[in-house]
Order: C-alpha cells, then sequence, then structure tokens
C-alpha cells in the first residue's frame, strides 16, 4: 500500500489521476517546467516541484529528476499518467528499482507490449488479427520502397515506439516514400527518443475502434466494451464515443476476447487499450497502448467504473470485484476534445491566452480540463484544452446533449475545434453512424472547414485593478509555496505572470493568407514554433503551394508553403531555431 503519488504528467490528466488520488484518501505531488509554473495542475496539488530546467519540452521525460524528487516529496508511487514516460519500460523499470510503486504494468509487459513491431509478434502468437506488414523495424527509404511494391500502394510508415498519430505518413506513390520515411523517422525522434519505424499496408477506410482492458495482480481481465475513435485529423482523435455503432454483440464480444487472449499472453496488469481497424466486418490488431488513454471517459461514463481510480488499487494490489458477466454497457457517451487549433485553417495549432472560459453544465455533462481563464497555451506541449464528455440514455439523446454543451462552452482569446465539433454534430452521416477515419474529407469538406474562419476577440485588459489580496507562487530549493499578500493599493500584475505580456500567434486570430497578404514576396510562418526541416535553398526555382519549411508546433509538423510562384531570395532561419507567428521565413523574388 501506499499513501502519497507524484503525477508525472501535466494538464487535465495530472488533475484527473489528482483529483482520483485525493477521493482515495492518498497525497499528491505536482511537477512541473518553467512554462507550466502557473498551470492548474500545479495549484492543485499537495505539493509541487519544479523539475526544469529548460527547454520545457525535456523537463517532463527526465527520468532520474522525476525518481528523485518523488524520493524527496515522500511519495511510494508514481502515476504516469499518458504521454510523455507513461509507456517508456525504462521509466517503469527505474521507479521498480528505486523502490518505488509504478501504477501502470510492469516493464516486461510494457516492453512486450509498448513497441509497435513487438506487440504485433505478440498479437500473431495470440492468433489476434493484425494488419499486414513489416515484424521488424525498417532501416532504410529503399526497403520502404520493397516493402510497398510487395504489399501495394498506400502503405503506412509508423514509428515503432508511440501512437498518436506522431511519426505516422501515409505513402501514395514511390517519389514520395524518401521524404515521408525521413519525417517518420524525425516525429518519432522527437516524440518518443526512438526514430524506429515499421511499414504496414494502409487500409483505406476502416473505423478505428479500441477494446478497454483492466487486469489485476491476481490473473483477472477484463475488457470493458469498446470506444469508437474514427473521426481525426492527422490521425489523431477529435471524437470519440462508446459503444461503437457499428459493432453487434456478436462483434463486440469477439473483439473483446481477442483483446483479453493478448493481455493474457504478457502478463498485463492496470488499464489499457488495444486499437483495431475494422472494415466490411473484420477486425485488425493495430497497436496496444499501455496506460490509460485520453478518451478513457466514454467508457466510465457507460460502465460507471472509475478506470483511475482501479488504476491505483490495482497498484495497490486489490483484485478485480467483477466478472466479465457483470460488465453492463448503459446508454451512450461522447467525448469531443477541445484543442487550441485552428479548424478554418487545417487545425493549425492556436497558440495564445484564454481571456474568456465557462464550462457547460447540466446533467450528463462532464468536463476535464487542464487550463481556465487567464491562462496562457505554451508551445511545447499538446493542443488539448479539455474534454468535454456527455452521456444520453441512447446515442440520439448524447447527440443532442452534446450540441447543447458545446453551444454553452465559451473560450475566448484563441482558437478551438468547438465549431468542428458543433458541424460534425450536426452532419447526417454523423447521426446515421457512419463515421470512417476519412470522415473528415468525405463529409466534412475543406470549403465546409473554411467556413468555420472565426475572429478572435482581443483580451479587456490583463489585472484586476481592485484586487486588495494578492496571491504569490514562490519557489524555494525548487519547492513551489503558494504565499498570500493582503493589503491597499497593492500594484497590479497581468493575471498570468511576466508570460502574459509576451506576443503570441493566433491571439488576434490573424491568418496565414492575411499575413502572406501584407508582402506577397514573403514566406511568412503563421505559427509559433520550432523549424525541424528547410527545403528552401537562395536561388531555387519554386511553385506557389511547395513546402518550403516544416515547423514543430504542440507536437505535430506543420508544413509551410510558397505563397506565389518565384525563386528564393534569401532564407532567414535555420533548423532547430525557434520562431514566432508572423515571422518572414524567406523571401521571393
Amino acid at each position: 500500500m501506499f499513501s502519497t503519488v507524484l503525477i508525472a504528467n501535466r494538464g487535465e490528466i495530472a488533475l484527473r489521476v489528482m483529483r482520483a488520488c485525493k477521493e482515495l484518501g492518498l497525497r499528491t505531488v505536482a511537477v512541473y517546467s518553467e512554462a507550466d509554473r502557473r498551470a492548474l495542475h500545479v495549484r492543485y496539488a499537495d505539493e509541487a516541484y519544479l523539475i526544469g530546467p529548460p527547454p520545457a519540452t525535456e523537463s517532463y521525460l527526465q527520468i532520474e529528476r522525476i525518481i528523485e524528487t518523488a524520493k524527496r516529496a515522500g511519495a511510494e508511487a508514481i502515476h504516469p499518467g499518458y504521454g510523455f514516460l507513461a509507456e517508456n519500460a525504462d521509466f517503469a523499470r527505474a521507479c521498480r528499482d528505486a523502490g518505488l510503486i509504478f501504477i501502470g504494468p510492469s516493464p516486461e509487459a510494457m516492453a512486450r507490449m509498448g513497441g509497435k513491431v513487438p506487440a504485433r509478434n505478440e498479437a500473431i502468437a495470440a492468433d489476434v488479427p493484425v494488419v499486414p506488414g513489416t515484424t521488424h523495424p525498417v532501416e532504410s527509404a529503399e526497403e520502404v520502397l520493397r516493402l510497398a511494391a510487395e504489399f501495394g500502394y498506400p502503405i503506412a510508415i509508423k514509428a515503432s515506439a508511440g501512437g498518436g498519430g506522431r511519426g505516422l505518413k501515409v505513402v501514395n506513390a514511390p517519389d514520395e516514400v524518401p521524404a515521408a520515411y525521413e519525417s517518420a523517422r524525425r516525429e518519432a525522434a522527437a516524440a518518443f527518443k526512438s526514430d524506429e519505424v515499421y511499414v504496414e499496408k494502409y487500409i483505406l477506410n476502416p473505423r478505428h475502434i479500441e477494446i478497454q482492458v483492466l487486469a489485476d495482480q491476481h490473473g483477472n481481465v477484463l475488457y470493458l466494451g469498446e470506444r469508437d475513435c474514427s473521426i481525426q485529423r492527422r490521425h489523431q482523435k477529435l471524437i470519440e464515443e462508446s459503444p461503437s455503432p457499428a459493432l453487434t454483440p456478436e462483434l463486440r464480444t469477439a473483439m473483446g476476447m481477442a483483446a483479453v487472449r493478448l493481455a493474457q499472453r504478457v502478463g498485463y496488469t492496470g488499464a489499457g487499450t488495444l486499437e483495431f481497424l475494422f472494415e466490411d466486418g473484420r477486425f485488425y490488431f493495430l497497436e496496444m497502448n499501455t496506460r490509460i488513454q485520453v478518451e478513457h471517459t466514454v467508457t466510465e461514463q457507460v460502465t460507471g467504473i472509475d478506470l483511475v481510480k482501479w488504476q491505483i488499487r490495482v497498484a495497490q494490489g486489490l483484485p478485480l470485484p467483477w466478472t466479465q458477466e457483470q460488465i453492463e454497457l448503459r446508454g451512450h457517451a461522447i467525448e469531443c476534445r477541445i484543442n487550441a487549433e485552428d479548424p478554418a485553417h487545417a487545425f493549425r495549432p492556436a497558440l495564445g491566452t484564454i481571456t474568456r472560459y465557462r464550462e457547460p453544465h447540466g446533467f450528463g455533462v462532464r468536463v476535464d480540463s487542464g487550463y481556465t481563464e487567464g491562462d496562457t497555451i505554451p508551445q511545447f506541449y499538446d493542443s488539448l484544452i479539455a474534454k468535454l464528455i456527455v452521456w444520453g440514455q441512447d446515442r440520439d439523446e448524447a447527440i443532442a446533449r452534446m450540441r447543447r454543451a458545446l453551444a454553452d462552452f465559451e473560450i475566448d482569446g484563441v482558437h478551438t475545434t468547438i465549431p468542428f465539433h458543433q458541424l460534425v454534430m450536426d452532419t447526417p452521416a454523423f447521426a446515421r453512424g457512419e463515421a470512417t477515419i476519412r470522415f473528415i474529407g468525405t463529409h466534412v469538406t475543406d470549403a465546409d472547414l473554411r467556413a468555420l474562419e472565426r475572429p478572435i476577440a482581443p483580451a479587456e485588459g490583463n489585472g484586476h485593478a481592485s484586487a486588495q489580496v494578492r496571491m504569490f507562487d514562490v519557489e524555494v530549493n525548487g519547492r513551489r509555496f503558494a504565499v498570500r499578500i493582503a493589503g491597499v493599493g497593492l500594484p497590479v500584475l497581468p493575471v498570468n505572470g511576466p508570460a502574459a505580456a509576451q506576443p503570441r500567434g493566433g491571439r488576434r486570430g490573424g491568418s496565414a493568407g492575411a499575413a502572406r497578404a501584407l508582402d506577397n514576396n514573403a514566406v511568412v510562418s503563421p505559427i509559433q514554433g520550432t523549424i525541424v526541416a528547410i527545403r528552401a535553398q537562395p536561388g531555387m526555382p519554386v511553385e506557389a503551394g511547395q513546402v518550403l519549411f516544416v515547423i514543430e508546433a504542440m507536437k505535430m509538423e506543420n508544413e509551410i508553403t510558397a505563397p506565389r510562384a518565384g525563386t528564393i531570395a534569401e532564407v532567414l532561419v535555420q533548423e532547430r531555431t525557434a520562431v514566432q507567428a508572423g515571422q518572414t521565413l524567406a523571401t521571393l523574388r
């Protein structure tokens, strides 16, 4: 048993875990980067510790520093959340070696299922159908070309060490292979610290369905129904629902039992998700996420089981109290990911400061959020602001409730995906339950997305002039304390500290087109981020729309294209340098 848990993550999942811990009577410890000094999870925890130094992207990946902090704070267990180190077998092993309980599967089970190539081999051994592809990493673009000729186009080049669409490139023709191979490796290395990739046949129009499993240390493994996660952009999920409108009870049982067989084979414990592609009545194992998922919420809504609490209880050695026959799905749940992205401009990241934040309420409505009014969204992490989850007695009621909740959700200061979700809820194909991974592009067109363009209201002010009591965050030896100061005539400070005064891309809703319109001879970045690839050279002729730069922001690669045909006159940036929204990257003549 343990009494104190360090949460090695940030944002809404850190808050989700902390709330579960507090309900179980456990003390919570937060860690944070320089960029997260004012984050909600830092303020909510019982204790918080700085784990910098910059760059902020590396802070939550420091295994030794996190373990050292856990010991310093008196924590006996570590919950990794999702992302960062959640599927890192070395981290789980380091926790065990340090005498700490890792709230998740054993490092051995994680190693067997955390990598996509080993997981495919385990699935084959467990008689679970898989998509045709390699059972080993590929070493070169030439090898990819040979495999593509064998499997037939399109193919998918995928990161072996991770998921979430990062390090995944779909290739439709031979001439696309070299750039896609290098991009997949680059994204994989940035996101998962491993540039290992593999190749599989790309199934053109499947549904993306996943099975939630929960296993204890006493040999019990249950499946808790499925989630349909087919509506995606850039191979990353936007909307999830449970149950899937496509599955019959027989298919649900077959997929669930396949998931249980695979989990049992590797000795899995805790919460995990097995992802499948489903098309024409057949399913194929895709990968396993050896952690809690972003979309675990819809499973909780239809089963009534608190998955995060049971992760913790399993780690404490408690047995699951149910049999498979006792697991029932009640009603229907839908989750919409409210991201800081501009759907009118290819879902590009929308950095800035949230000037107004009002969550929806009412029966059957749940919001898991990592931000509030006055918070500034940093470029270093995922674009997720909040998860909006609704439950209804049936799917029609759930859709109607989601429409209402989206209309009630107010976020100003940055672009969000709320208008996109409203569009989907009103799309007949979604109402009929016909979504596949090609929903965007088939049922929601580029023209539909462009029509979602919205202005961003300017901030009305950064401070509270009437405040007579102020709270300050103080760090002593890397530990965070909240200090309350009362007095008359206290100075007015920015809501979010000094960082609030810094210019942020997307704050006024300016588009790439607007920026370029100012100077047709300039190649301008519409977003803040880091240059990861330069495909422009002085003197090089280019065509309108040709990709000249690749910028990484919020863990996604974004292509910057030529505004017109011409010749590159000058390149003004270098790889791995940070750029601001509106910054000129190159000039044309």
